[in-house]
């Protein structure tokens, strides 16, 4: 419940970042990012449900997160692009936390997609970036965004992108391997309009849907690709998991209590030219 007061002294404002028994999902959990949201939730005191494909080996995760933090954590496979599976993620944590506070859609796919240019795009190959990407938020949130309503409260924060922004710079990619499919781009521009329409919707059901938007996170990029990004980014370098981590505690807490649809982007000033 919160205070009604206007009195600043009689609140705790660190208190406030606290996530002390709170129960958050996190998708995509084993990735780059995903390890970093996990790691910060859990030093702020939350149980993480961390949730990933088989290879990704999330229960493994879950326990060394368990172990480290002396909090109570549980791995689940999902394959967020299906109802089933995405529904037996809402009965397994249900049924050993008996509640959720959190969701975070951390998710993504866009690797099999790297070095194909838009022309030589396959209908399958897009059609599974749309379904993990768009579609596994989709689900998530209607699954268990739908869940919260009835409890009354509940944070999500879904991943949208920089290229739901901006167009990519073509000329990032110059003199590299890399790239950026527009599958990826068609995807995350989905995932941000439906946030939006979400935070509407449930705005008065007391569950906030908020976004956080990072770019150029760093992980053992080719040289020249870094090179480019520097010359492209007003920080003048990429950013770390580490870096976009202290974002979701913010969202995710009662700190942003009065905070929906914002589109929290944590990229070094990429969007500000």
């Amino acid at each position: 419940m919160l205070k009604r007061t206007t009195q600043t002294s009689e609140i705790n404002f660190k208190e406030k970042f606290n996530l002390s028994g709170k129960v958050i999902v996190i998708t995509g959990a084993c990735g780059l990012i995903g390890r970093a949201f996990c790691e910060a939730v859990a030093q702020f005191g939350g149980h993480v449900v961390v949730v990933d494909i088989e290879a990704a080996k999330p229960t493994e995760f879950a326990k060394d997160l368990e172990k480290r933090y002396n909090i109570k954590c549980i791995g689940v496979e999902t394959e967020v692009e299906k109802k089933a599976s995405v529904l037996q993620l809402k009965e397994i944590t249900l049924k050993e936390f008996g509640k959720i506070d959190g969701l975070v859609c951390a998710h993504q796919n866009k690797s099999h997609l790297k070095f194909e240019p838009f022309e030589n795009v396959c209908e399958e190959n897009w059609d599974k970036v749309i379904e993990v990407n768009l579609k596994g938020t989709f689900l998530l949130c209607q699954v268990i965004g739908s869940y919260m309503t009835q409890q009354g409260s509940g944070s999500i924060v879904t991943m949208p992108s920089t290229y739901s922004n901006v167009a990519p710079n073509q000329n990032l990619y110059k003199g590299t391997s890399l790239g950026c499919p527009a599958a990826y781009s068609a995807s995350k521009g989905g995932i941000d309009a439906l946030s939006r329409y979400l935070a509407s919707y449930w705005a008065d059901k007391g569950v906030r849907v908020n976004m956080i938007t990072p770019h150029g996170v760093w992980n053992h990029h080719e040289k020249t690709f870094e090179e480019n990004f520097a010359n492209f980014s007003p920080m003048k370098r990429m950013s770390y998991n580490h870096e976009v981590a202290p974002a979701l505690i913010y969202l995710l807490s009662d700190a942003s209590s009065y905070v929906t649809g914002l589109n929290l982007k944590v990229d070094g000033g990429w969007t500000v030219w």
